[in-house]
């Protein structure tokens, strides 16, 4: 029961911090959005940054269990990018207001907090996987030898992850539908062929 009433209270802490940011947000706020004391948060929490700090870990530990089962499933270049972003949707499905927080606040508690040096360890783990993936594609033929691969990651990782913005968990398209026309869109254009 109380790991339930924990969790609970996490997810109604995650979406006061990715609306109002974690350094706009307090207890007394997040409290209240859970219809408790103030004080009695601090029974299943010693602090925001404890609640933050869990809310960011299981999101990161759930996206690197799904990371690591593609990059070790022995995929093409091509495959392993289809299946990373597909990952990245499902998860923006599954913890979208740890998406959001992450995306507003991973730089600034990975610089001000030592607790939260784990982050910048995720953006440079995103990178080498990213990176790494788009490299292999270019010598393998895959993708284009052309293209700036710096960019290209940035661009891919941007435009999957800004998705948190505007999708709704439980909306018209799952998590999969969107990854396909997402998918569709980078590696095969918009424009008719001739």
């Amino acid at each position: 029961m109380r790991e339930e009433r924990r969790g609970e209270l996490l997810a109604t802490a995650a979406e006061v911090f990715a609306a109002q940011g974690y350094n706009a947000t307090t207890v007394r706020q997040i409290a209240d959005a859970a219809g408790m004391l103030a004080g009695s948060l601090y029974y299943h929490f010693a602090s925001k940054e404890a609640m933050v700090d869990e809310i960011l870990t299981a999101f990161l530990d759930e996206l690197w269990a799904g990371y690591d089962a593609v990059l070790a499933a022995g995929l093409g270049p091509r495959e392993t990018i289809e299946a990373l972003v597909t990952e990245s949707f499902r998860e923006i499905d599954r913890h979208h207001a740890a998406v959001a927080i992450y995306q507003k606040e991973a730089r600034h508690l990975a610089d001000r907090h030592p607790r939260f040096g784990y982050l910048a360890d995720a953006r440079r783990r995103f990178a080498r996987a990213w990176l790494g993936t788009l490299e292999r594609g270019v010598a393998d033929g895959v993708f284009r030898t052309d293209l700036d691969i710096r960019l290209t990651y940035r661009f891919v990782r941007d435009t999957v992850w800004v998705a948190a913005s505007w999708y709704r968990p439980g909306a018209r398209h799952s998590p999969e539908e969107i990854a396909r026309q997402y998918l569709s869109m980078v590696l095969d254009g918009i424009a008719l062929r001739d």
